[in-house]
């Protein structure tokens, strides 16, 4: 790509494609004003004749939480946050449901009042249908009434449902609105004393049952124990008891009282093993014993009673021998006491040993009936925790059945009412706005869906874009569309907008064509599309710019180029020149613009066909090329005839005059295939009547350029 150079930038496709939305709303204008019209006077008259109703309002505040006076009221525990909304709309439901216009039903005796049902009422009743059955059936309707009629609101800025029910008597509305919010607090309350007895039933069935299982746990731990033969005994105080069984108990105390006799026995051996080699009268336990003490006193007092007599008497003396007996006795019972108390401290350490060995012996076989035990408690315990788990499952049933109980009739303020229903003074339906506003809506949708049917099923060429879209060919350009009571005045005005976009096509056919090839014709695909006022125009514009043209009136069917210029038609024309009855100067007509020549129709001949076809027609164009700068052709219509297909293959250039708005394209589509099957060498189309508001586009935006050359020349 050659730097520097800039290639044009395909526009970005837009969603919504305003401009063709406001050029259906303009096209089908009419039928959308009609539509919307008829729509708002349908609401008008709906209004007018429907029967006034009056809507009652009462309100009742919402407590999600509870105000709970005793323990055990709480039930129903408080609603979390996060589900508040979805517990008002259950209440929502709640207000709207069947059930509660039973209740209501019920507490107005509605089904006896005709006020409600309706003065006809009896008049449904079915032949053989007794009492009671009628009853029920009025009941029924009633409940179906209430259903119909009443609606609950909420706001997610509070906690307050607002009750609405509507009747066409004012008084029974407030009423039953009020009965409704009465109802509803009331069915409140009994929901929670119900949830409250509905515990207790349940907590009643669970406590017996666990009561049972309680019973067949502690049974079953009481039958292993007894054939394990584990006994347990309690100790300790109240508030810490402890539990041990009968072996444990023994086992501790054997254990104990063994430790007790090791000690003793250690004792006591020392003790003999100190004492064992000393002389009895050594031992610290014979020097410390009274009744030897007083032994050996009394050996000593004899004894020196018995050297005082030695001192006087001689050894036979009675009194000495009797001392001496005495003392005898006395050394024997000394050395007896002293050889008993050694005895007696050997004895004890004898019986400490055999003590021991017998507590020993007595340990070691509670030892062994522990471990046993053992193996036999941890299946007791198991059993044993069961039952402990029942009595305190027992216990907290119990405790929550009493709080329950105790609660079970205080109602926990829930749901209140807020404010009462009043009598309204106005109807709330029918509401003229609202229902003008739905007839408005409605009729507008109903209008664009017919408009959009409308513009699906027309397919005629209304923008710019559509041209080579559909057509296939390009666009010279178009001209706005003017009333043609003012052709006249705005074709003089060199300014205005039609004649600049009349000079803009004449530049862009000026540009499709060289100099060399100056023969055109202007065609349509119907009469009245503006191809001849298109010739002319474009005549005098290439005329203004010094070009020698020759303008011919080549429709020799309907010619109108003499009456578009305000020209009598002469009596010869462009057949007797064809023909060579008249030279062109005789026949043309000059004077009507500086550079232009009319060639128009005199006598319409019977056979425009032939012709268009004839050899004449090509000699004609062949000698007067080169004399003229341009030579334009005004041709009939495609559709319908060949005049134009014959005279295109003669010509340089056609140019396809299309009216806007007015043909469907695949007529126009079908003329151009006539002119290329015949040879035509199309080199574009001018879009004539051009309405820029039916296109969707704003007139201002479309002829800027124009008014902008008209700006300039004004100031």
């Amino acid at each position: 790509m050659p730097e520097g150079h800039l290639y044009p930038v395909a526009p970005r496709p837009q969603l919504i494609n305003f401009a063709a939305i406001r050029g259906v709303i303009f096209r089908q204008r009419w039928l959308v004003g009609s539509v919307i019209a008829l729509a708002l006077l349908v609401g008008l008259v709906v209004t007018l004749l429907a029967t006034p109703m009056y809507q009652a309002q009462s309100k009742v505040a919402l407590k999600p939480y509870g105000q709970y006076v005793v323990e055990g009221q709480d039930v129903e525990q408080g609603v979390p946050s996060s589900q508040f909304y979805e517990y008002i709309s259950t209440q929502i439901e709640v207000i709207k449901s069947r059930s509660l216009a039973e209740t209501v039903a019920t507490n107005l005796n509605l089904a006896t009042r005709n006020d409600f049902l309706g003065k006809d009422v009896d008049e449904g009743r079915a032949p053989g249908m007794s009492d009671e059955q009628w009853l029920e059936a009025k009941k029924k309707m009633a409940v179906s009434l209430l259903v119909g009629s009443v609606e609950a609101t909420s706001s997610p800025e509070n906690w307050v449902i607002t009750i609405g029910f509507r009747s066409e008597s004012p008084t029974l509305a407030a009423e039953i609105a009020n009965a409704y919010a009465d109802a509803f607090v009331a069915s409140g309350s009994s929901s929670t004393i119900e949830s409250n007895r509905y515990a207790l039933d349940y907590l009643l069935k669970q406590i017996e049952e666990t009561r049972k299982r309680l019973a067949e746990a502690e049974q079953v731990t009481n039958t292993y124990a007894r054939k394990s033969g584990i006994i347990v005994q309690q100790s300790g105080d109240d508030e810490n008891p402890t539990a041990s069984t009968l072996t444990a108990s023994n086992l501790a105390s054997i254990n104990a009282r063994v430790a007790n006799a090791k000690a003793a026995r250690i004792e006591a051996e020392q003790r003999w093993r100190a004492i064992q080699n000393l002389p009895a009268a050594q031992l610290p336990e014979v020097q410390s014993n009274p009744v030897l003490q007083g032994l050996v006193s009394e050996r000593t007092e004899k004894s020196a009673q018995l050297a005082d007599l030695r001192q006087r008497y001689n050894d036979d003396f009675p009194q000495i021998r009797n001392l001496e007996a005495q003392l005898k006795v006395l050394d024997e019972q000394i050395e007896r006491s002293s050889a008993d108390i050694k005895a007696t401290v050997r004895n004890q350490y004898l019986v400490a040993q055999a003590q021991e060995r017998a507590l020993a012996s007595e340990l070691a076989a509670l030892t062994g009936e522990r471990l046993v035990e053992q193996d036999q408690q941890v299946e007791l315990s198991v059993l044993d925790r069961e039952a402990q788990a029942l009595r305190d499952q027992l216990k907290t049933l119990l405790d929550r059945y009493n709080q329950i109980n105790s609660a079970a009739n205080v109602e926990p303020d829930t749901i209140t009412k807020l404010d009462p229903a009043v009598v309204p003074g106005s109807p709330y339906s029918p509401n003229l706005l609202t229902n003008l506003g739905l007839a408005l809506v409605f009729g507008v949708a109903l209008a664009g869906l017919l408009a959009v049917l409308r513009e699906t099923l027309d397919d005629r060429i209304r923008s710019l874009d559509e041209v080579e879209e559909k057509i296939g060919l390009p666009l010279l350009g178009h001209t706005p569309h003017v009333e043609s009571r003012d052709i006249e005045a705005l074709g003089t005005n060199r300014f205005s907008a039609l004649m600049e976009a009349y000079s803009s096509i004449r530049a862009a056919i000026d540009f499709s064509l060289s100099r060399n090839r100056n023969v055109i014709q202007f065609t349509s695909t119907q009469a009245s599309e503006g191809k001849s006022t298109t010739a002319v125009i474009l005549a005098e514009l290439f005329a203004g710019l010094g070009r020698k043209t020759l303008l011919i009136d080549a429709d020799l069917r309907r010619p109108s180029v003499a009456g578009l210029l305000d020209i009598e038609r002469p009596k010869v024309g462009f057949v007797e020149v064809l023909l060579g009855h008249v030279e062109l100067e005789a026949a043309v007509v000059k004077g009507v613009h500086e550079n232009l020549e009319i060639l128009p129709v005199g006598e319409i001949p019977p056979n425009p066909v032939e012709i268009l076809a004839s050899q004449e027609l090509h000699d004609f164009i062949a000698k007067y090329r080169e004399e003229y700068s341009l030579i334009i052709f005004d041709c009939c219509p495609v559709l319908g005839l060949a005049d134009a297909p014959m005279l295109a293959r003669l010509v340089d250039g056609t140019v396809f005059v299309l009216e806007a708005n007015k043909l469907p394209f695949g007529q126009a589509r079908s003329a151009i295939k006539r002119l290329v099957g015949a040879g035509a060498n199309v080199i574009g189309v001018v879009l004539t009547k051009y309405r820029a508001l039916e296109a969707g586009q704003a007139y201002g935006y479309q002829y800027e350029y124009y008014q902008y050359g008209r700006d300039k020349k004004a100031r």
